[in-house]
């Protein structure tokens, strides 16, 4: 019998950073969950190094599920993210977290192929 799991269950309480989590990985694709803390957490607020940018092999689909986040691309562009927005990202498109929510955590969906 399969097993059901819950996006929004055994979220860890005290993470630095960004919580990482294979939900699926097969040869051709992995889908992962992301948990951004907020200020809540009394760490530090999520968002991507100074300087530090995401420049990954494959292409990148990603869902906000809960909270909001801001990201910047190299090119200048920044997207503001509500619960719902999705995007793609190219493979290498240089991108980074530039906020996420300070009020709680943020949670992503992440389809990489």
């Amino acid at each position: 019998m399969t097993a059901t799991h819950n996006i929004f269950s055994d979220v860890p309480a005290e993470i630095r950073g960004e919580f990482f989590q294979d939900i699926l990985r097969s040869d051709h694709v992995r889908i992962e969950r992301i948990v951004s803390h907020g200020e809540k957490a009394k760490l530090n607020v999520h968002k991507s190094p100074d300087g530090f940018w995401y420049d990954q092999q494959e292409n990148e689909w990603v869902l906000l599920v809960a909270g909001t986040a801001e990201l910047s691309f190299a090119d200048g562009r920044r997207v503001a993210l509500l619960p719902g927005d999705h995007l793609l990202i190219p493979a290498h498109t240089r991108h980074r977290v530039e906020k996420t929510d300070p009020e709680q955590d943020t949670i992503w969906l992440a389809v990489h192929f």
